[in-house]
């Protein structure tokens, strides 16, 4: 949902590359997602800590996705959910089940429901679609966070579903933290090219074409954009590029650009 002071704009996408899924093909991108996810904490130390979300461990953060699955699964159905985190089970095999449990309520209603169900969403009422979106992202987010903790390489290297993770927070999470007056707008606007997935965006202001009224650029592979908008990366990664005033890139990371 793109805002006044955002923009994203698409370039030629290189060989090789596809399109984000879209509608229910989403689903089955969510549901890969929500499998490694299983995958890995079933083989993960349930006390080991979770560095991007200390001081969380895994047993923490699982119950948090899971949760989070839980309320977004009530926000298809329009119902009410306070979307607290879950502070039991925290046995692990009690615990693997519960993520299980909820991954797959969360799949089943958004199936059952169809894309364009009307729903409660983040941005008002909406399709239930959004939800396929959303939750994709937030489990890719938390599926590297697992990974960190786990000693793992993230199994979702899709450019093409890590450019769309970019892209939601540029058109969706930011504006709606500055509609919300959870944050200012962005002074300076920033850039954000993704080679790989052929696709650039400027955050945080109204410039051209390419990001041409950017004062500061980054450019890197999707994932690594993401994560750094995301918090679970610093602008000297070996994988990003910075080049222009440094200084309003890191003005920006300094806001409160995602919930």
């Amino acid at each position: 949902m793109p805002a006044p002071e955002t923009r994203a704009v698409a370039v030629p996408r290189p060989a090789g590359t596809t399109a984000p899924a879209a509608g229910t093909a989403l689903l089955d991108a969510l549901a890969a997602a929500q499998d490694a996810f299983a995958a890995l904490l079933a083989t993960a130390d349930p006390h080991a800590p979770v560095p991007a979300c200390a001081p969380w461990t895994v047993t923490d953060l699982a119950l948090h996705l899971g949760g989070v699955h839980r309320w977004a699964a009530a926000m298809a159905r329009r119902l009410d959910d306070d979307g607290a985190d879950p502070v039991a089970p925290r046995e692990p095999a009690a615990l693997r089940a519960f993520y299980r449990q909820q991954a797959d309520a969360l799949q089943d209603t958004l199936r059952s429901l169809g894309p364009d169900a009307p729903a409660s969403t983040l941005v008002g009422p909406g399709p239930a679609a959004f939800w396929h979106r959303r939750q994709l992202h937030e489990t890719l987010v938390h599926l590297h966070d697992l990974a960190g903790a786990a000693g793992a390489p993230h199994p979702v290297d899709d450019p093409a579903l890590w450019a769309d993770t970019v892209d939601e927070v540029v058109t969706v999470m930011t504006p709606r933290q500055v509609r919300l007056g959870r944050m200012a707008p962005l002074d300076a606007p920033v850039g954000l090219v993704a080679a790989d997935a052929g696709r650039r965006w400027t955050l945080g202001g109204a410039g051209g074409p390419g990001g041409a009224a950017a004062r500061v650029t980054v450019a890197g592979p999707a994932r690594a954009l993401a994560l750094l908008l995301w918090r679970r990366t610093a602008p000297d990664d070996p994988a990003l590029t910075v080049t222009g005033d440094a200084r309003a890139l890191t003005a920006a990371l300094a806001r409160p650009l995602t919930p």
